[in-house]
């Protein structure tokens, strides 16, 4: 207690220290005191806005794949429903085209004459076709002919032109929907991180526990400590990350996750925090986020 009261004065306490999901915040110093606005909430997402890209925002388009992936559910499902309602209307309207060409429309009902599409004769009997053939329901009430080279090319152009699109769309949405976001949800953090003493040490601790029965398999975590600071040269870091050591020298961070682990940062001579007093941790300005790697047993993510 000696050692506590020189480090951090008569008026020593455990100091806390707000936390959450990946990332943690110091404990406000008052009550009233406005709430800092947090680099990484709550759920792991970093409130980090890009802008003034100018003419980068095409490199965008040129990964379209991840672009894609990276959108909302809202948006992925708009450009899934439009992109096949755009195909389908446009392949409908090509076989529309040749059966008006050929003027099969005109004689849709003449036995003697063989169309290029049997019981073509309008756009909705056209877009039912391409359905059929599409989908590969074939009813067998409207089919192609050998009369009609045409329709044979753009039966082939319409059989790539759908595997690529179910191909990129499809692919598309499941890599969305087995993405490990949602795993995070039962992996938990302690609500409080607390500086206080162990095995002599001071030391800072958090918890994390893992909801789930099946494992994190090569579970590994890691901290970093986001906080400005200026250079001895005058140069001014916003956003200064400096890592702070969890057991990367005695292999502590890699976890065995089966039952809640409390993790451990030294506060020695090596830490950012050794400088820091009680009174000035709790007005100081920085921000903990802890980044917890791991492959879920299950689906290999």
């Amino acid at each position: 207690m000696s050692a506590l009261r020189r480090k951090f004065g008569d008026d020593y306490q455990v100091v806390t220290t707000s936390s959450s999901g990946s990332g943690f915040h110091q404990q406000q110093a008052s009550a009233h005191k406005k709430k800092r606005q947090r680099f990484v909430d709550k759920n792991g997402r970093c409130n980090v806005q890009h802008g003034n890209l100018g003419s980068e925002t095409s490199r965008y388009l040129s990964d379209l794949f991840t672009t894609l992936v990276d959108l909302k559910w809202r948006w992925n499902l708009f450009i899934f429903i439009l992109t096949y309602t755009v195909a389908w209307l446009f392949m409908a309207s090509m076989w529309w085209v040749i059966a008006y060409m050929r003027g099969d429309l005109n004689k849709a009902h003449d036995e003697k004459y063989t169309p290029c599409v049997a019981n073509v004769y309008n756009f909705p009997s056209a877009f039912l076709f391409f359905i059929e053939t599409e989908a590969t329901i074939g009813y067998g009430y409207r089919y192609i002919t050998d009369k009609c080279p045409e329709g044979i090319i753009l039966f082939l152009f319409q059989s790539i032109l759908g595997s690529i699109v179910d191909a990129f769309l499809i692919g598309c949405m499941f890599i969305k929907m087995s993405q490990p976001k949602k795993r995070a949800e039962t992996l938990m953090f302690s609500e409080h991180a607390a500086i206080s003493m162990r095995d002599g040490k001071l030391t800072l601790m958090f918890r994390v526990g893992n909801l789930r029965n099946s494992h994190m398999v090569s579970a590994q975590i890691r901290c970093k400590l986001l906080k400005s600071r200026q250079t001895p040269e005058g140069e001014f870091l916003p956003l200064d990350q400096l890592e702070l050591d969890v057991g990367f020298s005695t292999g502590a961070d890699q976890l065995f996750l089966v039952s809640p682990l409390t993790i451990c940062h030294v506060i020695d001579s090596k830490s950012p925090f050794y400088d820091l007093s009680q009174r000035s941790m709790q007005t100081e300005q920085f921000e903990i986020v802890v980044i917890l790697e791991g492959i879920v047993e299950t689906t290999g993510e």
